[in-house]
């Protein structure tokens, strides 16, 4: 069968450095640190005591205090981000068939806040199991996308998926595939996460995880840096619309890009750990390229997963230059998470919204934070360091992987007709 085309029409945001796509933008390109001692709750016993939160957020500015009460935080984040996406893209009740467009998200952990809340209030009581009749429709991780579609009346595909940080990455990839399959003229895609919370952070400083700068928050994400001590963990949502290309033309739609192909695998090797050599990295980008009937000299520029982490940082630049050979030293490689933090679920989505504004731009973000020089990688990458810099993109890649190997990449690409 002939596979149909996927383009972006619209685009959303809700980070840590901006609450709508320009305000991202400009972020981004300004080389904005989202990260901040954490407000939310007392730190004074924790050993990691910032992140990247979002900031001024307000969820009746979207809907009703008593509507909202029925949502987790990262289930608000998605229907703001998503409001915005739909909105951008111009979809009507007049100008799309409601049962052929679908909601397909990603979120890695779902309702934590919500979770953690309801165990700390029984744990606080007599014994009784008393709980919000609400818990469990505002914890699980599929409810976001159930939120969106009634919001809208949406009845097509519905549902989340679940890789770590590669969840909207892989959520991407499944719209993809949808449209181009002919079974949805519309899906509104992306994910969102709000994990920082006690649990959230708790959980992942005993893993060793975060970066603990906390005498400087805002340097403390610095992929690729010699001094990197680990992540920083970010919340917020990135919704993406995808639509097939003769709907999206016959309706009059602005278009961003087109989606060009989607690649996954999986590492088979350590529960946390990336493989130090690459090899599931490897392969998600020849799955990609492969897909897209690309080659590696095709590419301009890689948004990579780039978490700030001593061995995940190496291990995927070490996999880029097996993929892309003596072509990786002209490829702009960045990492936005050095701005935005982590935001785990959510980061494939965001990430991939950044990647397709340097396109539209001709101009991509920095990797803030680098002084120092990490001797384990090739000084003749160009990994868009500090500054941010003129390029003309045409083509990009967006790397996401996740706890347990999940590996997926999605490439983006200039529209021609």
């Amino acid at each position: 069968m002939t596979l149909k085309r996927v383009v972006v029409t619209g685009l959303g945001a809700l980070t840590p450095i901006g609450n709508n796509i320009q305000d991202y933008w400009e972020a981004l390109v300004n080389g904005v640190s989202g990260a901040a001692p954490i407000t939310y709750y007392d730190t004074e016993k924790h050993k990691t005591k910032f992140a990247c939160e979002v900031k001024n957020f307000n969820i009746e500015d979207y809907m009703d205090r008593k509507e909202s009460r029925r949502l987790d935080k990262f289930a608000q984040y998605a229907v703001a981000a998503s409001d915005e996406a739909i909105k951008d893209a111009g979809l009507t009740d007049e100008n799309i068939d409601k049962t052929r467009v679908g909601v397909i998200w990603g979120a890695g952990i779902g309702g934590l806040e919500t979770f953690q809340e309801e165990v700390i209030y029984y744990a606080k009581g007599d014994g009784t199991p008393k709980f919000n009749p609400f818990f469990i429709p505002k914890m699980i991780a599929d409810i976001a996308p159930a939120h969106i579609s009634m919001r809208n009346g949406y009845m097509g595909p519905n549902y989340t998926t679940v890789s770590a940080c590669a969840s909207s990455a892989n959520a991407l990839i499944d719209a993809f595939n949808y449209i181009r399959l002919g079974m949805c003229d519309v899906i509104v895609s992306g994910g969102s996460e709000a994990a920082i919370t006690i649990a959230g952070m708790g959980g992942f400083n005993s893993m060793h995880a975060l970066s603990t700068r906390n005498e400087s928050p805002e340097t403390a994400s610095r992929p690729f840096d010699g001094t990197r001590d680990g992540f920083v963990l970010g919340e917020g949502a990135g919704a993406l619309v995808l639509e097939e290309y003769e709907h999206a033309k016959a309706r009059g739609a602005k278009i961003y890009c087109e989606v060009g192909g989607g690649g996954m695998s999986s590492d088979a090797y350590h529960l946390t750990a990336p493989h130090p050599e690459g090899i599931g990295v490897i392969a998600v980008m020849k799955n990609t390229l492969r897909d897209a009937g690309m080659n590696p000299e095709d590419v301009d520029h890689i948004n990579t997963h780039g978490t700030s982490t001593p061995l995940g940082d190496v291990a995927e630049l070490k996999a880029i230059s097996a993929v892309f050979g003596d072509h990786a030293k002209n490829i702009n490689i960045n990492s936005t998470k050095s701005m935005t933090g982590h935001l785990l679920g959510a980061a494939g989505a965001i990430e991939a919204i950044a990647s397709i504004l340097a396109m539209k731009h001709s101009l991509v973000p920095p990797t803030i934070n680098h002084t120092v020089v990490d001797e384990n990688i090739d000084p003749a990458l160009n990994l868009t360091l500090n500054k941010p810099q003129k390029r003309e993109v045409n083509v990009a890649m967006s790397n996401t992987f996740g706890f347990g190997g999940h590996n997926a990449c999605v490439l983006f690409k200039k529209l021609a007709d």
